[in-house]
């Protein structure tokens, strides 16, 4: 047996790599940075990937399991994470395999019916969270999570109506670094964009609610439900620590006329919240001239190079930090 360590494949190798994945039921996820192939002689017997501190598509043929090699494949992924200063590592897999990587020194972070998350740090939520959270807040506690990929007046007036509906408000803001603009540009546009609203506190979601830019759906096996399937995953997370820990009543949503998927999205997130006592808030989105603002039409405005129709769109905070960055 040898190992091959792979961060380009060839036509060949790849092919060969797909195939195996499909075998194992698992639906090949071209978002990988190096790859981990376990050979027995010209034989693939098992395969591992990594895109940055994600661990995924671990698969071991079915008749060389039991012989340690998910171990072997963990150790060197783990050795291309630290290489590049990733300490701080989580996996997706299905919940029927939460025993093997619990063995593995992996911890639940959380799991539906269809989906399990992990980490490779004990407690690893709870220390981020302590980190963030200070003493506990009186009166009624509200929360926002958005992207603002950028910080426009639509997420302004979202922000600024939860305000007035709660005694303190925390805005959350996805960490992860899959949109336009950086994960510290985008809260820090929050942060500037609402400074002058003293019950709002601005703060990074941290690796733990997943967008659904991101969210893998390579171990589903009906695709098409990777929404709900995510959705699902992120109550469980908010409800099982962010609620408790920042003692949060409100959650506060956007409505949604323009995207069915969002709208469902929605639904669900009410559903699942308010069974638990946390009351939702759908909020009309803001217009201007009969059309509601959203981040992507700054985005393409952006790109047509039309600053005064991005000026129009995003408060005097957001403009003036574009500017500073040389967007233009």
């Amino acid at each position: 047996m040898y190992i091959e360590l792979v961060r380009q494949f060839d036509k060949r190798k790849k092919a060969i790599w797909q195939e195996f994945l499909k075998n194992a039921k698992l639906s090949c996820d071209e978002e990988v940075k190096e790859t981990v192939l376990l050979w027995d002689g010209d034989k693939l017997i098992g395969t591992g990937s990594r895109d940055g501190s994600l661990l995924k598509l671990i698969a071991i043929l079915p008749e060389y399991q039991g012989e340690d090699l998910t171990s072997i494949l963990l150790s060197e992924l783990r050795k291309g994470a630290f290489s590049e200063g990733f300490n701080h590592l989580f996996l997706y897999t299905k919940p029927e395999n939460e025993k093997m990587f619990q063995s593995l020194f992996f911890y639940t972070v959380a799991k539906t019916e269809n989906v399990l998350l992990m980490e490779n740090r004990r407690n690893g939520i709870y220390d981020f969270l302590n980190e963030m959270c200070g003493e506990n807040i009186q009166g009624t506690v509200g929360a926002i999570v958005m992207n603002a990929n950028p910080f426009t007046l639509g997420h302004r007036y979202l922000i600024e109506t939860a305000s007035s509906k709660c005694d303190n408000l925390y805005v959350f803001v996805v960490s992860e670094d899959k949109s336009k603009f950086s994960a510290l540009d985008r809260i820090k546009m929050v942060q500037l964009g609402t400074n002058d609203i003293p019950n709002v506190t601005v703060l990074p979601t941290g690796p733990y609610l997943v967008s659904s830019a991101t969210f893998p759906t390579y171990f589903l096996k009906e695709r098409e439900k990777a929404r709900e399937v995510q959705c699902l995953l992120d109550v469980k997370i908010f409800l099982n620590y962010y609620v408790p820990k920042f003692s949060i009543n409100y959650r506060f949503v956007g409505e949604e006329p323009l995207s069915p998927m969002t709208k469902e999205y929605n639904n669900t997130l009410k559903s699942e919240l308010e069974k638990e006592g946390v009351k939702v808030f759908e909020i009309p989105r803001f217009q201007l001239n009969g059309d509601v603002i959203s981040a992507s039409r700054v985005r393409e405005l952006l790109d047509n190079h039309d600053i005064q129709g991005v000026k129009s769109l995003v408060p005097s905070t957001t403009f003036e930090y574009l500017k500073t960055k040389g967007i233009f």
